[in-house]
């Protein structure tokens, strides 16, 4: 009786909507590019913020401040200016991903591969709970989560997204978490005070890409995309799940957006799904190069609601004319306005009050429970890879060094989608509420009567009865984080120097592994009496003490408990590796994990060929749609040279020059640089230690970077390869961008015999590419390498 009141409701709202109001349903903008006022004025449907989006720009934002931008949302949105005029409040969606990640301050739990790992789904539904009262907390009404890919290929940049290789978790896992946010649809829970919705997300195939490339093409019959990637869909749907989001990736060469077999024929008919399929970011825009027949595929192939969070306007306009000109029929906006609005009525949005009046709005749940709640994830989520003469747990009372570059960076736990899009740029004060891995081991320590020393180099004085190292990857998410190899060593050769130095001195060493995925470690694993996988723990790096040491009478407290929920690999080409495979040969099979009743086992010493080394040692990718991990992307003038772009635009001090993000053929894989023609100025990417080019130099070896020009230079235009800044010897570029044409990518290569040349000593390389002028000119960058 309750839908059929909804069902009716529904029809009577959309025979009564303009046209205007009912496109506006069908547009998510984000908050950077709309103002309240806008979006009631556009009818707009819903709002995002993407990563490293947060209101007032301010990474810092108080909760009040979040709460205060989503009722001008609501109360723009629901303005009438009259009796009868129909009004639908907004409804604001996040990627809350891992806890309520862009809000400062909130809890942050580990990564979907470490759940994936401690094997519990009761634990998921309550992270799920968790997390959706710190969203409500903030005034907002949707998440982003679960995802549900099936990571088949490590090397793919979003693996730790994903809960496991395998189907079986993910779908177990689904319906968990669905229920934890939203609550139960079988019950009076659902869509009940301090819930969210929830998304189903992203259907389908992402996680089955060739080679494990980012937005690629899955290759694989309807049967295989049905059996490993659709599972945690089908439960989710079942759980109710009231919103799906369609996948960047291909399936045999057709992109998922513009697939109305999939979204329409399979995912609503089918499987009779009745909520509403929202485009990933600007994902429409990938199915045609004009703009009007992309949003034209997307809305057809049965996309309802299209993310567009810059160019709303744009995509508002688009729709409108089409629908005029019957190229996109009323029926089938007047289906996908439907699913919209039957998505708010079911959760009770429709009727809502301001976000800032619910239950739970403005108050962050009690933080010791959250806390807690994370800190037990942590511990769960840990697998115990070695532990020779077992080690393992330490004495509490012990002289402890703790190094390595992970010991004291709760940015470098969380990894990326942590208060930025890749989880790059965070300091530890961007965690009030967290603790590094470091802190939870000295304050272990010291309240047994032991000494933690904390040494990142692994330096000290007095020797210490064990050392603690805790290494791993930097933070990436999507499109960065994709890989050729899994070798963690050939692109990070100091984690395995630092080892091999307190090795040669006979301390014995446990190594704490944080990463994304799994990948080639062994020689850090040779070189490690005892080793950790510990993934992207979050922000309680308590929990992995809880597990390292006993407790002050010298019983063990805590055990491992977590188990491989993806396969670890023997060699660093060995991807794709998967459990079922007929060639299965891993070093550690899916299912795997030590713990400390396991006393007789002893990993012997292992193969330390590296088949990726020529991979790394034939070039260096300075910038390849994102700054790489150890290049950091600066501007700057005469006031300061080296101004960081720490966001989504940087400007130089006195405005010389200006950098922004911009997409160029996925989300913001570009850089577009305007020099303002007022004064010297310039833009580079800056190494994290010198380069050593020797190798490459002797090679015939060329920088290449793939530029678009968008204005001509009006003044000479030098490129620099050296370390001393802005200053020193260049080449003269003016001719060679003269010569491109506008508007058109191309590729430039310069030998580095020019470098020489002009003075560059390639055995000492600081900045590997900066351009300098004094004149205007504008133009984008999405490649920059070194490579023989």
């Amino acid at each position: 009786m309750e839908m059929q009141v909804i069902e009716a409701e529904i029809a009577h709202l959309v025979r009564h909507m303009t046209l205007r109001q009912k496109i506006g349903q069908m547009i998510q903008a984000e908050i950077s590019t709309i103002t309240p006022r806008e979006a009631g004025k556009y009818h707009i449907g819903s709002i995002l913020n993407g990563g490293g989006c947060y209101p007032n720009d301010n990474k810092h934002a108080h909760i009040r401040d979040w709460l205060a931008l989503a009722d001008a949302y609501y109360d723009a949105t629901t303005r009438k200016t009259s009796e009868t005029d129909i009004v639908v409040p907004i409804m604001w969606g996040t990627d809350a991903v891992h806890g309520h990640s862009n809000l400062f301050g909130a809890t942050i739990f580990p990564h979907n591969i470490g759940l994936g790992a401690a094997g519990n789904p009761d634990l998921l539904e309550a992270i799920g709970a968790a997390t959706a009262r710190e969203v409500v907390a903030s005034g907002l009404d949707w998440t982003f989560a679960p995802t549900l890919a099936v990571a088949r290929d490590d090397r793919w940049g979003r693996s730790y997204e994903s809960y496991s290789e395998d189907p079986e978790i993910v779908r177990d896992y689904a319906s968990r978490m669905i229920i934890g946010l939203q609550g139960d649809a079988a019950s009076h829970d659902f869509a009940g005070p301090q819930k969210v919705l929830a998304t189903a997300k992203h259907f389908i195939g992402e996680g089955g890409t060739f080679e494990g490339i980012d937005q690629g093409n899955a290759i694989c019959s309807e049967a295989e995309l049905r059996d490993i990637h659709g599972q945690g869909h089908l439960n989710a749907i079942a759980a109710g799940a009231q919103i799906v989001m369609a996948a960047f990736n291909e399936w045999n060469g057709r992109k998922i957006h513009g697939h109305r077999y999939l979204l329409t024929d399979i995912l609503k008919e089918k499987i009779g799904f009745s909520g509403f399929v929202i485009s990933d970011w600007n994902g429409y825009g990938q199915l045609a190069e004009s703009t009007i027949d992309a949003c034209v595929y997307a809305i057809n192939a049965g996309v309802d609601m299209l993310m567009a969070p810059e160019d709303w306007r744009q995509v508002f306009a688009i729709l409108i004319d089409q629908a005029q000109a019957g190229t996109i029929t009323k029926t089938r906006i007047n289906d996908a306005v439907t699913r919209i609005l039957r998505v708010k009525a079911r959760t009770g949005l429709l009727k809502s009050c301001a976000p800032s009046a619910r239950q739970g709005a403005g108050i962050m749940p009690a933080a010791h429970d959250h806390r807690a709640l994370a800190r037990q994830a942590v511990r769960e989520s840990l697998v115990l890879l070695k532990n020779n003469n077992s080690l393992l747990p330490l004495r509490p009372d012990s002289r402890v060094l703790v190094a390595g570059n992970c010991a004291h960076n709760i940015g470098m736990q969380c990894g990326g989608w942590t208060l930025t899009w890749q989880g790059t740029f965070n300091e530890n004060n961007d965690f009030p509420n967290a603790d590094s891995i470091f802190d939870g081991i000295r304050e272990t320590v010291t309240k047994a009567g032991g000494i933690a020393q904390l040494s990142e180099q692994g330096e000290f004085v007095e020797r210490p009865d064990v050392a603690i190292v805790i290494f791993g990857e930097p933070p990436y998410a999507e499109g960065q984080g994709d890989t050729t190899h899994l070798s963690y060593s050939a692109k990070h050769t100091e984690s395995l120097e630092l080892l091999l130095r307190l090795k040669s001195q006979q301390i014995p060493i446990v190594s704490v592994f944080l990463s994304g995925r799994p990948l080639w470690v062994n020689p850090e694993l040779n070189a490690s009496n005892s080793f950790i996988a510990a993934w992207l723990p979050g922000s309680e790096g308590k929990g992995i003490s809880d597990l390292l040491f006993r407790d002050e009478n010298n019983q063990i407290t805590n055990d491992f408990s977590g188990k491989l929920s993806f396969s670890w690999p023997r060699n660093p080409m060995q991807t794709p590796l998967n459990r079922g495979d007929a060639d299965y040969d891993p070093l550690f099979p899916y299912g795997f994990g030590l713990n400390y009743s396991q006393k007789g086992s002893s990993l012997s010493e292992l193969p330390e060929q590296d088949l990726a080394h020529k991979l790394e040692s034939s070039r260096v990718t300075v910038y390849d749609r994102y700054p790489v991990s150890s290049f950091e992307l600066c501007i700057g003038d005469k006031n300061n040279w080296r101004v960081a772009m720490t966001g989504r635009s940087a400007s130089s001090p006195l405005n010389f020059v200006s950098v922004r993000k911009i997409d160029m053929s996925k989300q913001e894989d570009a850089r577009e640089f305007i020099w303002h023609g007022i004064g010297s100025a310039w833009a580079g990417f800056y190494g994290s230690r010198p380069l050593n080019l020797s190798h490459l130099a002797v090679k015939d070896a060329s920088l290449n970077f793939l530029i678009c020009l968008d204005a001509p230079p009006t003044g000479v235009v030098t490129l620099h390869m050296n370390n001393s800044g802005p200053k020193g010897g260049g080449i003269d570029l003016t001719r060679t961008l003269q010569q491109l044409p506008l508007g058109i990518w191309q590729l430039v290569s310069i030998d580095l015999q020019r470098f020489i040349d002009s003075g560059t000593e390639m055995h000492f390389v600081e900045i590997p590419f900066l351009l300098k002028t004094d004149g205007a000119l504008r133009l984008s960058l999405s490649k920059v390498e070194i490579a023989a």
